[in-house]
């Protein structure tokens, strides 16, 4: 099967994304692990990429899915993928489409993990990340046994600037304008399907599971 998952920062796509892939044996395909690996081997992508990325650019479409379509080139991607991360944009998106019909196939399957901005902010706000071992807590759903002090290691936790409540919502913001027009873009498509992603991660990993196998997966 060949999945993208969308949903905005904080529904929890990272975790989801491991189960899903694990679930449906296929890799787990993120940009991130594709810059770091086309870095860390120096490949031509890989320098061109760190030029922006030094230069605190974001990296151009172009480079992004010519890395894409190398990833997707390779054997254990043959037989499916899931792709989180990317793509995070219509024409991304559009790009993407191109690029797997060049390769002779396409997508069967877009899941969305649907979650509202209150619940967002909830859950981010809340984390506090350890100085000493980098171990991240949650002020509600895993709150260490003393505020403020990690359990590990004994290190002080802190909120980093990426989960304070303004930053966040300017995340959502930014997820609003150029990533969610991808439901409506993979809905006329009818390959969007939306997961409910509140609640226990066992439990969203649940209902994704019983989604992909009314589509086969």
């Amino acid at each position: 099967m060949r999945l993208v998952l969308v949903g905005p920062p904080g529904a929890g796509k990272g975790t989801q994304a491991e189960f899903i892939a694990a679930h449906l044996a296929v890799p787990k395909i993120s940009t991130g692990d594709i810059f770091r690996a086309n870095v860390a081997q120096g490949t031509p992508l890989g320098i061109q990429a760190k030029q922006f990325m030094d230069a605190g650019q974001l990296v151009p479409d172009e480079v992004t899915i010519n890395m894409v379509r190398d990833r997707l080139a390779e054997p254990d991607a043959g037989d499916g993928f899931l792709l989180d991360g990317f793509p995070r944009t219509t024409p991304q998106a559009q790009a993407l489409d191109k690029l797997l019909a060049d390769l002779g196939t396409g997508l069967d399957l877009v899941l969305e993990l649907v979650v509202d901005d209150d619940e967002v902010i909830r859950r981010l706000s809340g984390r506090r990340t350890c100085r000493g071992c980098g171990k991240i807590w949650h002020v509600e759903f895993d709150a260490p046994n003393r505020e403020g002090v990690c359990d590990r290691c004994g290190g002080e936790l802190f909120q980093r600037d990426d989960d304070k409540a303004e930053t966040i919502a300017e995340r959502l913001r930014v997820y609003a304008r150029d990533t969610a027009p991808l439901v409506d873009y993979y809905g006329a498509q009818g390959k969007l399907v939306g997961i409910d992603a509140t609640g226990p991660v066992e439990d969203v990993t649940n209902r994704a599971i019983d989604a992909l196998r009314s589509y086969g997966g």
